[in-house]
């Protein structure tokens, strides 16, 4: 979320640029009024819109068009050139639009537009339900209660929630927030007065007991009853819990919510050393936001490579040359086996001192709802192609939901932050009866000191990937490929291709649709 304190640069729109410079297909910067606007022309049409992703400020102008839509370059967010409205997460708001003048074979730009709301979507089936309960207060959650709202859905929408904070953007959590680079007020994704205005009934420390799906009711801990026409289980996952001596003390943590963060933030406030086990993405997120606090950092592992199993060795082999340099000290192959006080024995015989520990050895799908619901299950609970489960009128969303995903072919489950929030959207609107199959290509994100990696598709085993550049020098693209096809990309600061790839990927897979 970086804010611009640039002055504006590139050309004062409002006094116009020759057509001649801005040809088809073409996009610049320039600016209207103290703003920066960007100009985007697609054929004898030409847009107006906020130059910066409403996400997290990425430049747009670096990113991607797509038909009338713009994508933004760090995370992949959607945004329609005409009405500014975000039409894929992980961006919700929209950009700014002004109008624009073509006279004498020049561009003007004029008065800002002003902002509406996205037409209602045509093509329901049935009558919209009166109630809709949410169960999970992340990322699919909050995305599937934004949309329904953005799709005026008129009914109720009870959001219940574990959580003690209102749904707040998870990433950032073991990214910026956690490094000392965030304040607190960009953790939230919305302020608590977002639930108020728009209806949604946000009940936090909320405990769901089960589900009556026969009498269509969820049934919280306390016995009390809440009805439903359509449900929506977005319950996440939780962080897999040490299972040796000594990890019930208070030094030793896992990061999953805004409290976990707080607790760790406020061991690391007086701590000269910490171990981290676990060296996939959220153990060394949280090692290089660590380290910017200038802590001692120690990361235990069982594997040979960090993140072999997702990026493949050459990968691993940079990143752990990368954390190595920013002065993370790793010992893989080997696990810890107790914690008494300061001290880590590890099951090599070494001992280490830490004043504290944090666990990040994988997440666990909460699935026990489901279960007793006596859902279909199979990993993660099945879904359709709409995010249906076994049961009328529940669906599933985020890391619990195992659906069709027609680029790879399989059945797969994955816990990413953009594809929760994008299977919430898309749940939202098949609750209104809209019909609309998942079809996102899957995508993450992941950030070690100044180094982000991108990653669009899903690659559980290739047969090769194929490098594009230089890995060591922070500028390559790999494609992992499967049967001469390629299922994933992972790329370093190649983030135009990282979006052509994705785009790629729809393509394919509506030349292969009947």
């Amino acid at each position: 979320m970086a804010e611009d304190h640039i002055k504006p640069n590139g050309p004062d729109l409002a006094n116009g640029i020759a057509l001649s410079d801005l040809p088809d297909g073409g996009n610049l910067v320039g600016h209207s009024d103290g703003e920066r606007v960007l100009l985007v022309r697609r054929g004898t049409e030409v847009f107006a819109v906020g130059a910066k992703c409403t996400h997290y400020g990425g430049p747009l102008v670096d990113g991607l068009v797509v038909e009338n839509t713009v994508r933004c370059p760090w995370h992949h967010a959607c945004f329609d050139l005409r009405t500014g409205e975000a039409l894929r997460a992980p961006a919700f708001n929209p950009l700014t639009c002004w109008s624009v003048e073509l006279r004498d074979d020049r561009i003007f730009v004029r008065e800002k537009q002003k902002r509406t709301t996205p037409k209602q979507r045509a093509g329901g089936s049935g009558q919209a339900p009166g109630k809709i309960v949410i169960v999970g207060g992340g990322a699919a959650g909050f995305a599937a209660a934004e949309k329904l709202r953005r799709e005026h859905y008129q009914g109720s929408i009870v959001m219940l929630s574990n959580d003690d904070a209102p749904p707040v953007d998870r990433p950032n959590l073991s990214k910026d927030y956690l490094a000392g680079k965030a304040p607190e007020d960009w953790v939230p994704l919305r302020d608590e007065s977002f639930y108020a205005k728009n209806d949604i009934d946000l009940r936090l420390n909320a405990e769901v007991a089960s589900i009556d799906a026969r009498s269509r009711e969820v049934v919280l801990a306390d016995g009390t009853r809440t009805p439903y026409d359509r449900l929506l289980l977005a319950t996440g996952a939780e962080p897999v819990h040490l299972g040796i001596a000594g990890a019930d003390q208070p030094h030793v943590h896992t990061l999953r919510s805004f409290a976990d963060c707080k607790a760790i933030i406020e061991h690391a406030s007086s701590a000269r050393r910490a171990v981290v086990l676990g060296a996939s993405f959220i153990g060394l997120e949280v090692a290089s936001a660590l380290r910017s606090r200038g802590i001692e950092i120690h990361v235990v592992a069982p594997d040979k490579r960090p993140m072999e199993r997702i990026l493949g060795s050459q990968m691993g082999d940079f990143i752990r040359a990368l954390h190595e340099e920013n002065g993370v000290v790793f010992h893989l192959e080997d696990t810890a086996i107790s914690i008494d006080g300061k001290k880590l024995k590890l099951n090599s015989g070494n001992t280490l001192e830490a004043d504290f520990v944090v666990a990040g050895i994988g997440v666990r799908p909460r699935i026990g709802l489901a279960e007793k619901a006596g859902l279909n299950i199979d990993r993660g609970v099945a879904v359709n192609a709409f995010l249906e489960t076994s049961a009328p009128g529940i669906f599933a969303a985020g890391d619990i939901a195992r659906w069709p995903d027609p680029h790879s072919g399989e059945n797969i489950r994955v816990e990413h932050w953009v594809v929760a929030e994008r299977q919430g959207q898309t749940a939202a609107l098949n609750m209104l009866g809209h019909r609309e199959k998942f079809l996102a290509v899957p995508f993450f994100w992941s950030q070690h000191y100044d180094v982000p990696i991108n990653y669009v598709g899903h690659a559980e085993r290739w047969d090769e990937i194929v490098v594009d550049g230089d890995i060591g020098a922070k500028d390559c693209l790999l494609r992992f490929k499967r049967a001469g096809r390629t299922v994933a990309v992972a790329s370093i600061f190649r983030d135009i291709e990282s979006l052509e790839a994705e785009a790629a990927m729809e393509r394919q897979l509506s030349v292969e649709r009947p």
